[in-house]
């Protein structure tokens, strides 16, 4: 097929009769494990719908608060390979020559985003006879305080005898010995997906998910939140989270890296009043911050607690 042609080309189907009872069963065991009866028949659908074999984990499900009715979700997951076999069977995909564009800022680099990384850019092609040269760009992006699964780190505590919180964070698998890869094939599901809809759409890269796994979340709020990033970029306010700091003052948005050492700096001038009104008013940016950046957050709310202590402690009897 011609590379410009618009015309998909037959997607062979495989459907669930093609498996044996055992190995539906076997799926069911192992890559949509924790799937109700309906939300397994939803996952087969998809993956006969898709042509995507589940016995090469080209295709899983995950289930999140599996426990909680009113939040229960399943969400589809696929590898980069599995997204880019769909593209490519479209005859109309074609990946870049180039590496990912990466930004960094040195002052990240730490236990829990080891390369210092704010984004990556991953740009891929779609075929269109109407662009110069026959195609045309989609570039997909992704943040590290987005999509990095960083959670709390536990040790053995002698004192209380047994693992503990160590009041550290630390990012999880993968993400430690290989930060770049995994937010490169977040940005790139992003292009993949923004190129190719109809065929992509509702399903997801397992990198995406990670952090869905490790934090009280689930798979919509995690996509929400790659929205409302993806707004924020637009308007030039990516990887920042807007405050009030004042009565007075206008909302001004602060880069994540930076925020905690503005809140403490602001803080010191304020009387009880002040300080209440800030938790008062704040509280969604205070979530939101708490949510993106955990260790900074809590070492904010402790400094808070301790400067309102100081206060009261102040006040006339």
């Amino acid at each position: 097929m011609n590379a410009l042609t618009t015309t998909r080309s037959a997607v062979p189907v495989t459907p669930s009769a093609n498996y044996s009872g055992a190995q539906l069963a076997l799926i069911k065991r192992t890559v949509a494990r924790d799937t109700s009866p309906d939300e397994f028949d939803l996952f087969m659908a998809v993956a006969s719908m898709k042509s995507l074999d589940p016995f090469s984990k080209q295709i899983s499900a995950i289930v999140f608060n599996k426990d909680k009715d009113d939040k229960r979700q399943m969400a589809i997951i696929t590898t980069i390979d599995g997204m880019r076999a769909i593209a490519a069977r479209s005859g109309r995909y074609r990946p870049d020559e180039d590496e990912p564009d990466y930004t960094y800022d040195e002052g990240l680099r730490g236990t829990t985003n080891p390369a210092g990384l704010v984004k990556a850019r991953v740009r891929i092609w779609i075929a269109d006879p109407t662009q110069d040269g026959g195609w045309k760009p989609a570039t997909g992006v992704a943040y590290w305080d987005e999509f990095a699964p960083i959670k709390d780190e536990w040790a053995y505590n002698e004192e209380k005898g047994k693992r503990a919180p160590t009041g550290k964070q630390t990012v999880d698998g993968n993400w430690a010995k290989m930060p770049r890869v995994m937010l490169a094939k977040c940005a790139e599901a992003q292009a993949l997906r923004k190129a190719f809809p109809e065929d992509l759409s509702g399903l997801y890269e397992g990198s995406e998910m990670d952090r869905a796994q490790v934090i009280d979340v689930t798979a919509s709020e995690i996509i929400e939140s790659h929205a409302v990033e993806t707004t924020r970029e637009r308007l030039g306010l990516a990887g920042t989270i807007t405050f009030q700091f004042s009565p007075t003052s206008a909302l001004e948005p602060v880069g994540l890296g930076k925020l905690a050492d503005k809140i403490i700096e602001e803080s010191r001038g304020w009387d009880l009043f002040q300080l209440r009104w800030f938790r008062s008013v704040n509280q969604p940016s205070l979530r939101d911050f708490w949510a993106r950046a955990k260790a900074d957050a809590l070492a904010v709310a402790r400094h808070l607690d301790e400067r309102e202590k100081v206060l009261l402690e102040a006040e006339p009897a």
